[in-house]
């Protein structure tokens, strides 16, 4: 079993980063600080443990936010890209998780002073990432800090151009949510666009999760601009937008699936045979369908959705992903087998389920079929 990662913020790890900031300033108060950021670490959590090495290291650095400043530049690993050369924090400069706290202070200690604060930010993300640490910025110095965003769109340092997309991410997870581009994210659709084709994966697939994002608040809007960014597309960016758009590819957007060639000319229909009409638990639903009508040479997105029994008898549906292909003629044949097994995150309850079957994310044919129970774990 892996580690827990908490353990990441053990007392070696917390001595180094104190060490490498005692090397940057013989000054540095390091007894002080260990006392302080070792004090009942065992019993701490994560992110505890990273808010206790900030606290040590805000009550230990300089006052002055541009003494403060230049410690912790001088603290940097002097890698640029640290994790893109797979180096480990080993004491030689602040990188990787031990850069967390670090960022957060950075905040912290520059919060009222963003001409400042931003540029060590700036060096603090080529090292971890400040996605989490520029969201105060962003809240509380909105205009500014898209200002200086739009001057790092085009940085040689990946990290940094990375910055830009996913820092401004309205809804990026276990971050503080920036409400102003969930309601509106006009301001940051130009960062998307020009990073759209950037060289690097690592800086695309953080554009397709924002647009992800955008995509749960504004679908249309999201839908539409795949059908303008597909035109004269190079493979790069259509895997960038089916990433950004698979939420609503899987919801059935029309505007997003006819973007994507989905949505064919005239009625399809299906013939949906359950070949296991009566299911034990711990066995698997079979079934099998044929799609007939205007199909050939067209794109096929062909999905199942499950109907549960739930405890109180009523039904929920739940959707699985089956095929995504290119028809070869105005028929296809497929069929499934979905085994109802024990999995953690669903109890199943005995009864009349229902299989559905969609197709471009229109639902096109549904049938029944009875589970019947044997007795499972509580």
């Amino acid at each position: 079993m892996a580690e827990p990662l908490k353990n990441y913020f053990s007392h070696e790890v917390v001595g180094q980063i104190g060490a490498i900031f005692k090397r940057a300033d013989a000054a540095f108060d390091d007894a002080q600080y260990m006392a302080l950021a070792t004090d009942n670490l065992e019993a701490l959590e994560l992110k505890e443990r990273v808010l206790q090495v900030m606290d040590a290291l805000d009550a230990t650095l300089p006052s002055d936010f541009d003494a403060f400043a230049d410690r912790v530049l001088a603290s940097m690993h002097e890698s640029e890209d640290a994790s893109g050369q797979g180096l480990s924090f080993d004491g030689r400069g602040v990188c990787g998780f031990a850069a967390w706290p670090v960022t957060d202070l950075i905040t912290r200690r520059g919060i009222d002073v963003p001409e400042k604060a931003l540029p060590v930010l700036k060096e603090a993300t080529k090292r971890f990432t400040a996605e989490f640490a520029i969201r105060r910025f962003l809240i509380e110095h909105q205009n500014y800090t898209l200002s200086v965003l739009n001057g790092w769109v085009e940085d040689p340092n990946r990290h940094v151009r990375r910055l830009v997309s996913e820092g401004t991410r309205p809804r990026l997870p276990w971050g503080l949510r920036l409400q102003d581009f969930v309601a509106d994210p006009t301001p940051i659709m130009p960062f998307l666009a020009a990073l759209r084709d950037d060289r690097e994966d690592y800086v695309r697939r953080s554009v397709a999760n924002s647009l992800n994002d955008i995509a749960k608040d504004h679908p249309d809007l999201v839908g539409g601009l795949a059908g303008d960014w597909l035109k004269g597309a190079n493979a790069e960016r259509e895997r960038l937008l089916r990433h950004a758009c698979r939420t609503l590819i899987k919801s059935g957007h029309a505007k997003t699936l006819k973007a994507f060639g989905y949505v064919g000319d005239g009625k399809i229909e299906c013939d949906l045979k359950v070949l296991t009409p009566a299911v034990a638990y711990g066995d698997a639903l079979e079934f099998g369908v044929e799609l007939s009508g205007n199909l050939a040479g067209k794109a096929v997105m062909l999905d199942y959705a499950i109907h549960f029994v739930k405890a109180n008898g009523s039904r929920a549906p739940k959707v699985f992903k089956w095929k995504d292909t290119s028809a070869t003629s105005n028929t296809l044949v497929a069929s499934k087998r979905h085994a109802i097994k024990p999995i953690t995150t669903r109890r199943y309850y005995p009864g009349e389920h229902l299989v559905e079957i969609w197709v471009n994310g229109v639902s096109v044919a549904s049938a029944p079929f009875i589970l019947t129970m044997q007795e499972q774990a509580a």
